[in-house]
């Protein structure tokens, strides 16, 4: 009895495998761990990023926001270099464009974009197109397009080694933008192993999108399923934006930008 047990447990494993199941280190190889990082000593940052972030060149009110937002540890996480193609999805007023711009230099090349600003956000808009006219920022390319755009990357497709949308992608559903399409369109604008960088305000676990407006937060799980359904996988996430004493009941301008962030890197496969 024993003896057909096992065979029939190897003649099933054989029939798995024939039909592409994910078996043993197959199924490891397909769906590898995430990595979970805490934040990096100073002395693995490398210089490149250092340098730009240390660069006189960069706005006073850009340097008053590093400490909250930590671009070396982020620009390391997500492993921008010098040469690369990278773009910068809502941009705002181009804090993040910027220090791209300035890591990949004169060899790369960053597509910073916008949709219409409304309004009352044209300080914004005047901040951002006066910032892509400085001497340092010829590398950029302006893009003024709606999330809607089936052209919203003036790019080759799989032509970017990174994709940013940093602290703006619960947005999305406060202009009636479709996830779907942006995540779609930015996974043919990558290349293979190009990188899906997001980071967001921590909703309340379960609140899914219904927070988006007025705590402007995001459930961490809701957004990882919906960039997961356009074919990325979620390679690794960062600490280095927690705070475990934020209760995730307050718009992030009530703590003083100190809010919990989660920090997540896909990649298209």
């Amino acid at each position: 009895m024993k003896s057909a047990r096992r065979t029939f447990a190897a003649l099933c494993a054989v029939i798995a495998i024939a039909a592409g199941a994910p078996t043993g280190a197959r199924a490891a190889a397909r769906h590898p761990k995430v990595i979970h990082e805490a934040a990096l000593p100073a002395a693995k940052i490398p210089a490149y990023i250092t340098a730009a972030i240390a660069s006189p060149d960069r706005p006073a009110k850009d340097r008053a926001l590093d400490e909250s937002r930590q671009p070396a540890q982020l620009m390391a996480f997500f492993g921008v270099k010098p040469g690369m193609s990278v773009a910068d999805l809502w941009a705002g007023g181009g804090y993040t464009t910027e220090l791209l711009a300035r890591i990949v230099g004169p060899g790369g090349k960053v597509y910073s974009q916008n949709g219409p600003f409304p309004e009352k956000f044209k300080a914004n808009e005047t901040l951002w197109q006066s910032r892509l006219k400085e001497p340092g920022m010829a590398n950029v390319v302006e893009v003024v397009k709606p999330f809607s755009s089936p052209d919203l990357l003036p790019a080759a497709p799989e032509s970017l080694d990174a994709v940013f949308i940093n602290l703006n992608y619960h947005d999305l559903f406060n202009i009636g933008a479709d996830p779907a399409t942006l995540n779609a369109t930015v996974f043919k604008a990558l290349k293979p192993g190009g990188a899906y960088a997001i980071v967001d305000n921590s909703g309340r676990p379960g609140a899914g999108t219904s927070e988006t407006k007025t705590l402007h937060r995001i459930d961490e799980k809701t957004l990882i399923k919906q960039v997961e359904a356009a074919g990325f996988r979620l390679a690794a996430t960062s600490d280095v934006l927690r705070n475990p004493k934020d209760p995730r009941t307050e718009p992030f301008w009530k703590l003083n930008h100190t809010q919990d962030r989660f920090v997540l890197k896909f990649v298209k496969p």
